[in-house]
């Protein structure tokens, strides 16, 4: 016979099973043939203690015994009303296999076999089985509550059947031999979905798993299979998530809410080839008195439960593309980020610092969410939001028939996610330079919070600069006298009073100087710092726009040249349905940001700090290569765009600054 354990308490004596209970979360081990001794009935009272062939063949003899007896105690008949709809096996009904899958691992509460149906009389005739045996009266609870909702879901069992592991029936043992009962359900496999992830080679041998056929990748939006690992990576977390999706809404739609989805209850059937969302044991009613009555308590009690749901598939998402989230290390600093009440908006800013280039999966993941105009993240911000009336219900990631016209909160978010990969290019040529410009000239004409309430709640925080569409000074065709590496650039924003309108900015930049004539090999150099620190206050305002009349050289109010093209856009088909407005405007709503005094602080490592002209040099460089603004806030002049995630500043000779809000700095701990 076989088992399998998890837990504080694993069985001891038996290197197989020892070796499979201390790495089932750490490394994947295939099945092997064990061999115990020991006394199943006592199970419940020593659980260290291990179990053999034989006490099933008693328990079996027991219950074959128990069947024949003319009356049976009160328990049984209780138990058979309560259970009736699913059928009451006998132990010599199975034939027990003397080995147990590892994606089968139970509780400490539970002891997991595997078996074949021997009864030629039963329509489950050599079919493989899982028996989980559920010792403590909350692991009973668990495997009553499996088949309370097999009844609930049972005029639907075709969705069932695809969707949640198939509960078969049970096994009730006697009294006098432990008294456990044992649960009957499907066996859909060897592995979890998180021991197939564990995998060297999962891509492929889940690709042959599932069969990929050119039908079932045309269910998901795409053309064609195979194609780059990014690609093939993509196409198959889009099955995977379409098919999780689709359970979670069908029991949802039933009025019941999972509450313990994880990787390690998710299987995949190599025979219909669906996920299975576990034996559903742990399903919790939408509304505590059974009925589906519209209360108040009832309804926050139902959208609670579903944003639980989606939470947690927001999590298995997020393992399944970044599969170093596997690593616990990793996955708790993942989700420290959103138990402090970080916007889930700005998880990108968060992996890119976590994973780096370090990465032993490479980039693969963060491809994958960028892709679309950074449609993944998008998604994943929706499942992991952090009020739950903001998270998304059930987002269908499938082909044609689910397409929906694009909402304006999508479109602004892939406006700035392409703003955000083309900064991030570093290749500054003039059609990068007219597009970056172009794509903040769209974000300030869907500017989400215009008004200065919107402003003062979202502008407080610690911002890194992306962009400048200013005049771009770098080290290519210069030698300057001080060799000079620019770091991260921050802005921090905090909010003196929460009834006063005030603001202190602290601009932020850490560089790296050379010693020496020429550049050496290794550019770590001695670092430095500059801090500006200023006082705004915010008002109401609008920001114009002027075109040039070529006649009379005079100014008008209008749009000029590139908003003249912005406009010819705008009337456009595609844009006329989604603008706020019919008609170019010649002015727009902007935060006005009047500043104070201006404070210059900067700060060199020996022995840069005791010359006069080198700290001189190396703020003249500073200068050349930062946008002027940063140095002097007062030329900052008003705010065109904001919200949880980018940031659009104008200076006082029109260039923008795009910034994305931050929570990490390389100099120091946040």
């Amino acid at each position: 016979m076989a088992l399998s354990r998890t837990g504080p308490n694993p069985i001891p004596e038996s290197d197989g099973l020892a070796y499979l209970a201390r790495n089932l979360s750490t490394r994947l081990v295939l099945p092997v043939p064990l061999r115990f001794t020991g006394q199943l009935s006592n199970l419940g009272r020593r659980k260290n203690k291990v179990v053999c062939c034989s006490s099933l063949r008693k328990a079996a003899s027991a219950s074959s015994m128990e069947s024949q007896e003319d009356a049976p105690s009160s328990f049984s008949v209780c138990l058979e009303e309560e259970l009736g709809h699913v059928i009451r096996f006998k132990m010599s009904d199975f034939k027990i296999l003397n080995h147990v899958s590892i994606g089968l691992g139970g509780r400490a509460d539970e002891v997991v076999f595997e078996g074949k149906v021997k009864d030629s009389g039963s329509p489950l005739y050599n079919t493989r089985v899982v028996l989980r045996q559920l010792s403590s009266a909350q692991a009973q609870r668990r495997g009553k509550r499996a088949i309370e909702v097999l009844k609930k879901l049972v005029h639907s069992k075709l969705l069932y059947h695809s969707y949640s592991m198939q509960v078969h029936g049970y096994i009730s043992l006697p009294a006098n031999d432990g008294g456990s009962f044992i649960l009957v359900h499907g066996y859909h496999g060897s592995f979890s979905l998180r021991h197939w992830l564990q995998q060297s080679d999962w891509l492929p041998t889940l690709e042959a798993t599932l069969a990929l056929d050119e039908e079932s990748v045309r269910k998901v939006g795409e053309e064609t299979t195979g194609g780059p690992a990014v690609s093939r990576q993509l196409r198959l977390i889009r099955i995977l998530m379409r098919d999780l999706l689709i359970g979670v809404n069908y029991l949802h739609s039933h009025g019941l809410a999972h509450t313990e989805l994880r990787l390690e209850n998710v299987h995949i059937s190599p025979i219909d080839r669906h996920i299975k969302v576990g034996i559903l044991g742990n399903a919790a009613d939408f509304y505590e008195d059974g009925s589906n009555s519209v209360s108040m308590d009832n309804m926050d009690r139902r959208q609670m439960m579903i944003a639980f749901d989606m939470r947690c598939v927001g999590f298995i998402m997020a393992k399944m593309v970044m599969r170093e989230l596997m690593d616990p290390l990793i996955f708790s600093k993942f989700k420290s980020f959103l138990t402090k009440g970080y916007d889930p908006s700005c998880l990108r800013e968060l992996m890119l610092e976590i994973l780096g280039r370090s990465s032993p999966y490479g980039n693969a993941g963060l491809q994958i969410l960028d892709r679309n105009w950074g449609a993944g993240w998008h998604l994943l911000s929706l499942l992991l939001a952090t009020k739950p009336s903001q998270r998304i219900r059930h987002p269908f990631l499938c082909g044609p028939r689910w397409r929906v016209v694009p909402s304006m909160d999508i479109i602004r978010w892939g406006l700035g996610s392409t703003a955000m990969r083309i900064s991030e290019e570093y290749i500054y040529r003039q059609p990068q330079r007219s597009r970056l410009a172009h794509f903040i000239d769209l974000m300030e004409m869907l500017n989400p919070h215009p008004k200065p309430k919107n402003w003062l709640e979202l502008l407080p925080g610690k911002w890194r600069l992306l962009y400048c569409t200013g005049k771009h000074v770098g080290l290519t065709l210069r030698q300057p006298p001080t060799r000079v590496l620019i770091g991260d650039v921050h802005l921090t924003v905090r909010r003196a009073s929460k009834l006063k309108a005030n603001l202190s900015f602290v601009s932020d930049i850490g560089f790296s100087v050379m010693i020496g004539e020429d550049w050496p090999h290794d550019k770590t150099g001695k670092s430095g710092r500059v801090q500006v620190n200023s006082s705004f206050a915010l008002t109401a305002g609008r920001r114009l726009y002027l075109k040039q009349d070529k006649t009379t050289e005079k100014f008008s109010f209008g749009p000029s040249s590139n908003e003249e093209a912005l406009a010819q856009k705008f009337t456009g088909k595609k844009w006329r349905k989604i603008l706020p407005f019919k008609e170019f405007p010649s002015s727009l709503p902007a935060a006005k940001l009047a500043s104070g005094d201006i404070d210059v602080t900067m700060n060199l490592d020996d022995p840069l700090n005791r010359n006069i002209d080198t700290a001189r040099n190396v703020l003249q460089e500073l200068r050349t290569q930062v946008p002027p603004e940063i140095f002097d806030l007062s030329k900052i002049v008003c705010g065109t765009y904001v919200d949880s995630r980018l940031l659009v500043l104008r200076g006082v000779n029109g260039s923008a600054l795009l910034f994305t809000r931050s929570f990490v700095d390389r100099n120091s701990s946040s």
